[in-house]
């Protein structure tokens, strides 16, 4: 596509302008947009949406004219008015197509969208109720991306912006960029060095977003049993939001929190629980094996996923008597005792299962029996609490679960 005569794009700015003004003041006077205003708006935007595509010259000049600005603006006006009315929305999602294209490829204008969108225009669109404009705002997000964005983006004024993307996610799973703010995310809360008190309360609050979309989006991690399923990126994000989970209750500063997370503690069991019957059922990614054949792939979706649930289980449990007890109730002991053993698709399974055991039963007597009882009907494999370094004693008719020391 040749480049436009910048006279072109100079006439649309004035077109934007006019738009812009008359739009303002019409909400100033508590007025919804004329729908006249709205689509003049709408069509500059399909124009300029088109000149665009894979068109650097016109990227440029659009860039160099202040269209950037004026759509930027318009946007946040819309976004202002609150309105539901089509011609309103319809505008506002081709603006949102214009961003996406003008910042294709081009790094200048990515730049330039960014000082305008971030984080205002980014979190109000990524947060809005029509499908279509939290889609493409998260498009525009993406394409701006880049690494030298990351550092402001994790700014912790900025954490507030990744509640906001995690919420969009809500209406569009199937998105990418989603992964990436998990990435950056799990970086922030790795780092090593100390966390300011601002930092440490948006991360507590993220903490708590992240198990809700733990708990309303787990069971997507099973269609990995089936292989081909198109439904596979979803199950992607479960298996990164575990393993955010499991770094954030390995932190003394976020454990707490996530302990009296509702429900956090009953989905883990679960999911473990339905994982290991997938994995009974039929030959797949979730069957233990001891062998080359599944395990070989180091790089498959589920690997270590049965292990980081019961990492969860174990973090969750630690010095928590409420949560020791309530992994009783749900009989979710045998079901960890069940796990303790060498799984090629599971690295570390038997020692977070060691861990787990360990954390259930230290200062509890009620679990300590109940393993002790397993042991003495069968159901618990002695050598296997050996290898935990435990044993079962009998006192005054009370069968009791003792530490030993391992040779």
């Amino acid at each position: 596509r040749d480049a436009a005569d910048e006279k072109i794009f100079a006439l649309v700015s004035q077109m934007l302008s006019r738009a812009l003004q008359e739009i303002r003041t019409q909400i100033v006077a508590s007025e919804s947009p004329s729908d006249c205003w709205c689509d003049l708006s709408a069509e500059c935007f399909r124009c300029l949406r088109n000149a665009c595509v894979q068109c650097p010259p016109n990227q440029n000049i659009i860039r160099e004219v202040g269209l950037i600005e004026k759509a930027t603006a318009l946007i946040d006006v819309f976004t202002a008015s609150n309105s539901a009315q089509e011609s309103c929305i319809v505008a506002f999602r081709c603006g949102l197509q214009f961003l996406g294209n003008v910042a294709g490829g081009n790094r200048a204008s990515q730049n330039s969208i960014w000082k305008e969108a971030f984080p205002h225009l980014f979190l109000n669109c990524l947060t809005h109720e029509d499908d279509k404009v939290s889609a493409y705002g998260a498009m525009v997000f993406y394409t701006c991306m880049d690494e030298d964005k990351t550092a402001t983006l994790l700014d912790p004024t900025n954490l507030h912006l990744a509640l906001g993307v995690i919420t969009a996610y809500s209406k569009r799973p199937d998105a990418e960029w989603l992964m990436i703010l998990l990435e950056l995310i799990l970086s922030k809360i790795s780092e090593k060095s100390p966390l300011s008190e601002r930092e440490m309360t948006s991360l507590r609050h993220i903490a708590e977003f992240l198990s809700d979309c733990f708990q309303k989006q787990c069971k997507a991690v099973l269609k990995l049993a089936s292989p081909g399923d198109s439904e596979e990126e979803e199950a992607l994000v479960v298996i990164r939001l575990l393993d955010l989970l499991c770094e954030m209750t390995s932190d003394a500063d976020h454990l707490t929190c996530l302990q009296s997370c509702a429900g956090l503690l009953d989905t883990v069991v679960d999911t473990l629980r339905l994982t290991q019957l997938a994995g009974k059922q039929s030959k797949n990614v979730f069957t233990s094996t001891h062998t080359a054949s599944l395990g070989s792939d180091l790089t498959h979706a589920a690997m270590g996923f049965k292990a980081h649930l019961i990492r969860l289980i174990a973090n969750l449990c630690y010095r928590n008597r409420e949560n020791q007890e309530k992994i009783y109730q749900l009989d979710g002991i045998p079901l960890i005792l069940d796990n303790c053993s060498i799984d090629d698709n599971n690295p570390f399974l038997n020692q977070w299962a060691v861990y787990a055991i360990r954390n259930l039963t230290e200062n509890n007597e009620k679990n300590q029996e109940l393993i002790a009882s397993m042991e003495r009907q069968g159901l618990a494999d002695t050598s296997l609490l050996e290898n935990m370094g435990l044993r079962v004693e009998e006192r005054d008719g009370k069968l009791l679960l003792k530490s030993v020391k391992k040779k």
